[in-house]
């Protein structure tokens, strides 16, 4: 990649839509078009702290279906376990020191009345039997919710902590699989310098993209966009060697 050695890669939901997981947005497939639940009146309320507080079942109906569990890797996956292989890679299994879930994540949950944290494995069997997983305290029984950032809750703290050094030192920035429309987390895009090369693997323009001349844009299928980079950067061999040791691993 020539004198490119520090990559951040900005990944929304549309880089997992290759494995069969809906994003959002999308018309037609995306969870907020698709969803049909006779308790929440906008689809955008399954993700409403307020609103899950009040009755979490729309929530762990859906959840089964947005579970890592049910899914596997892609193209775009393996894509960024290159970049790090490569040691390209400046923050995104990959190391947790190398991943910002700015969102959240299903790995960890949290009850919401006393706060005690639970692995992904605690809650698993309720979500994919989609029913709502409680508190294992006896004394509680609160409602366990996973990890991940409801409209209304604050975004983790790492995700403020390394983002001035990590844009600074940013000597290419990649985004793929999002619509950039949910803040602060689309502000990241313009972070870079703008010196800095910016590229778009996505299924349309969004955010400024295009409004720079340092801007590179791949618009159609994200993961067709993604094997004609790693054509172009003649990665073929690389990423081969890469999916044939992931599925002997698996």
């Amino acid at each position: 990649m020539g004198e490119i050695n520090n990559v951040i890669v900005l990944t929304g939901a549309g880089v997992s839509t290759a494995s069969g997981l809906p994003d959002f947005r999308s018309p037609g497939s995306g969870l907020y078009d698709t969803l049909d639940d006779h308790e929440i009146d906008h689809p955008m309320d399954l993700f409403d702290i307020a609103f899950f507080d009040l009755n979490p079942r729309p929530f762990y109906r859906a959840a089964k279906y947005l579970h890592a569990a049910n899914y596997k890797p892609n193209y775009c996956h393996h894509f960024v376990k290159l970049l790090l292989t490569k040691n390209l890679l400046l923050q995104a299994g990959i190391p947790e020191e190398k991943l910002i879930e700015a969102h959240g994540s299903f790995a960890t949950a949290t009850c919401r009345i006393c706060r005690k944290r639970y692995e992904s494995s605690d809650i698993e069997p309720a979500i994919l039997k989609q029913e709502v997983p409680q508190c294992h305290d006896s004394k509680c029984q609160g409602i366990i919710k996973p990890d991940v950032v409801f409209f209304r809750e604050n975004l983790p703290r790492r995700f403020f902590m390394d983002q001035i050094d990590d844009f600074r030192r940013c000597d290419l920035l990649l985004v793929m699989g999002t619509s950039l429309q949910v803040y602060p987390f689309a502000s990241l895009a313009d972070q870079v310098s703008p010196s800095v090369p910016r590229i778009l693997i996505n299924n349309e323009i969004v955010g400024n993209f295009g409004t720079s001349t340092k801007d590179i844009m791949e618009i159609g299928d994200i993961v067709q966009g993604l094997k004609k980079l790693t054509q172009f950067l003649g990665w073929e061999s690389d990423m081969h060697n890469l999916l044939q040791d992931h599925d002997r691993a698996t």
